[in-house]
């Protein structure tokens, strides 16, 4: 049976949570049977999940009303319109979502704004006779609303209302539903996005983002990656160093160093050991630096090519790299010695005839740095020369390495700049 509004109200009009919630529960001949505990809905392939039913208490009893049952929901009240209801308590199944125990004042993600948000009310509305949870408003609107009296309350328009469709339940707070995070929708964001929704929320809820996106141990290493030292030992003191190794060895060279050098020194051999070998070895190699000198900035990953290379070859060798897609906007150009000639932007290179060789191509006599090198020096040769990476060159003037921009920002930056500025922030 349809479900009637108890309002002059239009199908898309909206309903508070709170303004069901703790009401009168009404007979069909208008008496007071008890009250309204909760709403539930079913999440599943709809867009806006369905509610199903009411929990009712009734005398001490807490029983479940099915949606079947309900006439009518008015702010303030829910009317029943059967006779008769099943005295049996109320046990919540696979799949059910207690709107006010599971989201209210919980922490939400939002997809679309790649943020955490907290539903401080949940909205519903009748859309062509079935009741639907459409979103979740987040703003400091419903906590006046409930200060207020419900017929004031209900003057206070829903705004900003984030649709159910760019929401995600955590499923620590819905542990008999099991609401998983479905991987696809957090793979949409960047890797920084993902970690700022870890950062800024609790430990358990982080962990199921984590759970979620290691579907993808790249994107999981990416992830890893960004987060802050903080936030990176903290899920890796809750694995083996078997699993931490596992994660370590997608990440750049230079991010796990630093995060090996960032553990429990008892647990800092093991983990390095863990890892395969030729990970190990550049590990190992960027372990041997200060990490706040070139040597302990530079990722080992580039792409040098002898300076005679024609640039069709070039580009094909940039093709086959296994090199980060972001360390590939420059490659460098080499001797016979293997020392270092010359830089040669990828854009260049696309601008050049095939059968030029990059060395005609490039600029000669780069600016270089050396390991021992320290960060304002960096700074000062790539301020100076206009550079996006600095080569780092050994004794014999070979190249070791690579100090890029992001590199250098991390460490200039103040401690919890992200939080500061409120990139990490929930929405409350």
């Amino acid at each position: 049976m349809p479900i009637a509004l108890g309002l002059p109200l239009m199908a898309a009009d909206i309903i508070h949570l709170s303004g069901i919630v703790r009401s009168p529960l009404l007979g069909s001949d208008g008496e007071r049977m008890g009250r309204v505990e909760d709403v539930i809905a079913r999440p599943g392939e709809q867009a806006h999940p369905p509610v199903i039913g009411i929990v009712a208490k009734i005398g001490r009893r807490q029983l479940f009303v099915p949606i079947s049952m309900i006439g009518s929901v008015h702010p303030g009240c829910v009317q029943l319109h059967g006779e008769t209801l099943n005295l049996a308590r109320f046990e919540r199944r696979p799949g059910e979502l207690l709107l006010t125990k599971d989201l209210s004042a919980r922490h939400l993600i939002n997809i679309v704004g790649a943020r955490l948000i907290r539903a401080n009310e949940i909205e519903i509305a009748l859309v062509e006779g079935t009741l639907e949870v459409i979103g979740v408003d987040p703003t400091s609107r419903p906590v006046l609303r409930r200060l207020l009296p419900r017929g004031l309350a209900q003057r206070i328009p829903a705004k900003a209302i984030v649709d159910w469709e760019s929401i995600q339940p955590f499923v620590s707070h819905v542990p008999t539903a099991m609401l998983r995070i479905p991987y696809r929708k957090l793979a949409r964001l960047h890797p920084a996005q993902i970690a700022d929704l870890v950062e800024a929320a609790s430990h358990e809820e982080g962990e199921e983002i984590i759970n979620a996106v290691g579907q993808d141990l790249e994107l999981e290493a990416d992830v890893f990656e960004e987060l802050d030292t903080e936030h990176q030992l903290e899920f890796l003191s809750t694995r083996t160093d078997k699993d931490a190794a596992r994660v370590l060895a997608t990440m750049a060279p230079d991010d796990a160093a630093d995060l090996i050098a960032d553990l429990d020194q008892e647990r800092r051999l093991s983990v390095l050991e863990a890892l395969p070998q030729p990970t190990q070895a550049k590990v190992r190699a960027l372990l041997s630096y200060n990490p706040e000198t070139a040597g302990g900035l530079m990722s080992p990953e580039f792409l040098a090519l002898p300076g005679d290379t024609v640039v069709s070859e070039a580009l094909e060798e940039i093709r086959r790299s296994p090199v980060a897609p972001e360390a590939l906007g420059v490659i460098y150009t080499t001797d016979e010695d293997g020392r270092l000639t010359g830089t040669a932007s990828v854009v260049r290179l696309l601008k050049s005839p095939a059968a030029a060789r990059i060395s005609d191509v490039a600029d000669l006599d780069p600016a270089a740095v050396r390991p021992d090198t320290d960060l304002h020096a960096i700074v000062r040769k790539m301020s100076d020369f206009n550079l996006a990476a600095a080569p780092v060159i050994d004794d014999h003037h070979r190249m070791i390495g690579v100090v890029t921009v992001d590199d250098v920002l991390e460490l200039l930056l103040p401690t919890g700049w992200r939080r500061d500025f409120g990139m990490t922030a929930a929405d409350e």
